[in-house]
């Protein structure tokens, strides 16, 4: 990522990418908030192979069938989706951007992920 822009971008972008595949893997409820969480965490560790890989690999598991081509075009689509919801820098949509980012990172210190 090359400024805090996109990491903002990225994480929204994973908290709604994380509801999509919850939703597609039959997680709901808490469950499914918390999966979307620790892919939007996912987004702040350098070492993470990345949210493709692993929806990739859950949907293999669970069953799901999307091709990867799916899931791309979903990951580009809540991405511009990510941005149009936060216009302009320095807002409050910014604000709760940072917020989420240090919640996460909190919890997931707190959960050992």
């Amino acid at each position: 990522m090359t400024n805090s822009d996109d990491l903002k971008w990225a994480i929204r972008r994973n908290k709604l990418l994380g509801m999509w595949a919850a939703d597609k893997l039959g997680i709901t409820g808490r469950d499914a908030d918390a999966y979307s969480d620790a892919l939007a965490m996912g987004t702040l560790e350098p070492e993470n192979p990345g949210v493709f890989s692993k929806i990739r690999k859950d949907f293999d598991a669970a069953g799901v069938v999307q091709s990867d081509e799916q899931i791309l075009r979903v990951m580009e689509e809540l991405l511009l989706k990510a941005r149009s919801g936060m216009p302009n820098v320095g807002t409050a949509s910014d604000a709760a951007s940072v917020m989420l980012a240090r919640n996460l990172t909190k919890s997931g210190k707190r959960e050992g992920l």
